[in-house]
């Protein structure tokens, strides 16, 4: 035998015993051992003795009260407040952690140890502290890998309990070689991944959408920052969350932190020895001050957020299974695609849709071609994320192999996000890293900054929302993603909401994001005659093939407004008057990032199913 072929095999059998020993599961008697130390060396003591576990006075809590207590067998009531700025998003779960008086559970796909992350889990501790039951569900793949964080959270109080769903050999923490093994023996299971986002306090005010816990989902972040929207739903539709809520948390996947390997590892390592939680070291603790302030400032909250709620009746909660990904279950696992698929096919006038990962499923293709071919044909307009914006390159290089098939076949106006658009004031609550909510200069409502120039510094905006708005009428917030991860694998949640004032509020909300100001439009390409239709024919024929596109020049490109210009369609003859063509990937400095996007739409037409 070869050095090289025995150097092999070396290689191939420590992988093999790697994943064999990452497939067993740990013993029962570790388990009972560490648990035994939790409890043994947990916070026990309640810092409140009082009924309502000296539970904070919150708007959003006398919200539910009056919805619940107006509700009837068949008339629901529920408020929503919609939740578009990230600090302000922030600030509203606080004063909801701080308002329990008996529980508190969180689902969510991401959860960082930076300051935001940081800030929820301190709050969450206090609440526990003081006789709250807190339940923390968090996706492992992104969420809470330290092990020594996640030891010390087992025992910051007896109240607080953390599972992490589906994590890779029942780790939390895992190494690339760890994450190839088990690509290679168990990739299914490895897939499916839980991208619901629920914050539910006393089963009766819940926040759903598509924040995780991170500094750039709450304007936080000084490199890049997501526009997102999450709503608050205060009533009755706080049950169909706790349900919800239940089944996941009881399901196989969710596994308890003291049965993981390395956190059961620390614990056991450090029986007696544990660091008592302290509040944490804040990178910017001034604007963790000035946010904490404004989540319990009636002032704040009430021209902030309270001066935007809408007494509505019926919410819809829908949320998938955590069988999703399991054929054998059937439709009813996939339950918020098929409501979503029914709101779709049965639009009549308009469909203003946002998602950052334009990628459709073949069923949503078919819904949206036969809209076209209504008369006169639905509008469908389309905010998503130019690659300049993008924080996912290989799903928009999918999405832009498909421009084409978007705007003849399915008559979509796209409208993608720029990096730096001009009203990011408005999107953003904290865009010039100014600390302070009550300085004029740092309101996220103060109209007199001057207009941001494409290019500018400062942090770059991702468009990473996911909403739906049908006929002005009815309007879904939620973590669906509208794509074929969304649609087969992932588990996702949201709310549908069939009232008139809610739906024109996250329309206004997306056109905002589509302005010119804003967001580029793709339209079709002008090309010179002959030569052009020459080149569109071939285009056509190497984006038919399933797999390579290898053509360069395609069938659309980016538009921006002129200065002046006005913003007429596509269609009318005085297009080029108003708009010009700023190329396929414009303000993309790094040439690399380009190359890359170009080179998944023409060789990854067989990934689209994974990404």
């Amino acid at each position: 035998m070869s050095r090289n072929l025995r150097t092999r095999l070396g290689w191939c059998i420590c992988a093999f015993a790697l994943v064999l020993a990452g497939c067993a599961p740990l013993s029962t008697k570790r388990i009972e051992h560490a648990d035994r130390i939790v409890a043994m060396s947990a916070y026990s003591k309640i810092d409140c003795d009082r009924p309502d576990r000296c539970a904070e006075p919150s708007p959003f809590m006398a919200q539910a009260d009056n919805a619940i207590a107006a509700s009837a067998p068949g008339h629901p009531h529920n408020t929503v407040t919609l939740l578009n700025i990230g600090q302000n998003a922030l600030a509203a779960r606080i004063n909801l952690i701080r308002a329990a008086q008996k529980s508190i559970d969180i689902q969510t796909y991401i959860w960082a140890d930076d300051d935001a992350g940081m800030l929820v889990l301190d709050e969450l501790v206090k609440a526990a502290r003081r006789g709250v039951k807190v339940r923390i569900l968090a996706d492992q793949l992104g969420s809470l890998n330290n092990p020594k964080l996640l030891s010390r959270l087992a025992r910051a109080s007896d109240n607080l309990h953390i599972k992490l769903y589906n994590p890779t050999f029942d780790s939390a923490h895992n190494n690339y070689v760890e994450y190839a093994a088990t690509i290679l023996c168990c990739f299914r299971k490895f897939n499916q991944r839980m991208h619901n986002k629920l914050l539910l306090v006393d089963g009766k005010v819940g926040i759903v959408g598509g924040r995780n816990y991170e500094d750039r989902y709450f304007d936080w972040d000084s490199q890049m920052d997501f526009v997102d929207r999450d709503v608050i739903v205060a009533g009755v539709a706080g049950r169909q969350m706790a349900k919800s809520f239940g089944i996941f948390w009881h399901a196989p996947r969710a596994v308890p932190i003291t049965h993981l390997r390395d956190v059961n590892a620390e614990i056991l390592a450090h029986p007696f020895d544990a660091e008592s939680w302290i509040e944490p070291r804040f990178a910017d603790p001034q604007r963790v001050a000035m946010l904490r302030k404004a989540a319990e400032d009636p002032e704040w909250l009430a021209s902030n957020l309270l001066d935007h709620s809408l007494n509505v009746g019926l919410v819809d909660y829908f949320y998938d299974l955590p069988s999703k990904d399991e054929a054998v279950h059937g439709p009813d696992s996939r339950e918020l695609t098929r409501d979503l698929m029914k709101m779709i096919a049965g639009a009549k006038h308009q469909i203003v849709l946002q998602t950052p990962y334009l990628v459709l499923t073949r069923r949503a293709g078919k819904i949206f071609k036969a809209l076209q071919q209504k008369h006169p044909p639905v509008q469908v307009i389309v905010s998503t994320d130019s690659l300049a914006s993008t924080d996912a390159v290989p799903v928009y290089a999918l999405s832009y192999k498909h421009h084409k098939k978007f705007l003849v076949d399915y008559g979509f106006q796209i409208h993608e996000l720029m990096p730096h658009p001009a009203d990011v004031h408005s999107m953003l609550g904290d865009y010039d890293r100014l600390s302070g909510f009550g300085s004029e200069k740092s309101s996220p409502h103060h109209g007199g900054r001057a207009p941001i120039k494409p290019g500018s510094p400062g942090p770059r905006v991702s468009l990473h929302a996911k909403s739906l708005v049908v006929d002005g009428r009815i309007a879904m917030v939620g973590s669906h993603n509208f794509d074929p991860r969304s649609a087969r694998i992932n588990t996702e949640d949201g709310v549908i909401i069939d009232n008139k004032a809610f739906a024109e509020q996250v329309r206004a909300s997306i056109l905002e994001d589509a302005a010119p100001q804003n967001a580029w439009l793709v339209a079709p390409r002008h090309p010179t005659p002959v030569i052009g239709d020459i080149s569109q024919a071939i285009g056509d024929v190497s984006r038919s093939l399933p797999i390579f596109d290898i053509w360069p020049w395609g069938y659309a490109t980016d538009y921006q407004l002129k200065p002046g210009g006005t913003p007429v369609s596509a269609t009318s003859p005085e297009f080029l008057d108003n708009w010009q063509p700023v190329g396929d990937f414009p303000d993309v400095n790094l040439s690399l990032t380009a190359i890359i996007a170009r080179f998944i739409t023409a060789f990854g037409a067989g990934i689209q199913g994974i990404l």
